[in-house]
């Protein structure tokens, strides 16, 4: 058997077009942002006495 050659389908010339290769790689450094969710605030990381009594005692 011999395959016959089809004729160029305008709506399969779009779709190679469109989809005939890979999009371009992408880094992952170009993916990902970070920062911080809130602002580091230095009043919650100082240590109290009292909370820590109330906390555990009660």
């Amino acid at each position: 058997m011999r395959s016959a050659q089809k004729s160029p389908d305008p709506a399969e010339a779009a779709r190679r077009a469109r989809f005939g290769r890979l999009p371009e790689r992408i880094r992952i450094e170009d993916t990902v942002e970070e920062r911080a969710a809130a602002p580091p605030d230095p009043a919650r990381d100082t240590y109290n006495a009292d909370e820590w009594l109330v906390r555990s005692c009660l």
